[in-house]
């Protein structure tokens, strides 16, 4: 067995950068922690240990396929708060692809951003 700290982060090609910069940023309050090159920026959650790299695809460069990866997930502080989650989702470019409950009481929204990667709410 490998004995890791967990996972680190997730790697994202992304159509513009700057677009979806300011959608984990408004969405999920992420902060800019470096950029790599011009081209690659890692964001962080306050006061965990994730990182999201968003990198500027090239023209024929691939954005917003899973490749087997269905989604990601964020788990919010309030789950009352799915309905403002949603709504801060779309105002910022992203869409609503369905919501639920799992079992009574343990809602659900799955949401994708702007180049359309799949996240849980």
């Amino acid at each position: 067995m490998i004995k890791t700290k967990g996972l680190t982060h997730l790697h994202l090609m992304v159509k513009d950068v700057q677009r979806s910069l300011a959608f984990y940023k408004t969405v999920f309050g992420m902060e800019e922690q470096f950029w790599g090159t011009p081209e690659l920026v890692f964001l962080q959650t306050p006061g965990s240990n994730d990182l999201i790299a968003l990198h500027q695809a090239e023209d024929r460069e691939a954005t917003g396929v899973s490749g087997g990866i269905l989604h990601f997930g964020f788990a919010l502080t309030d789950d009352q708060s799915l309905d403002a989650a949603i709504e801060e989702v779309i105002s910022a470019g992203g869409t609503l692809k369905k919501r639920g409950e799992f079992r009574p009481g343990l809602p659900f929204a799955y949401v994708r951003d702007p180049d359309g990667y799949e996240i849980e709410l």
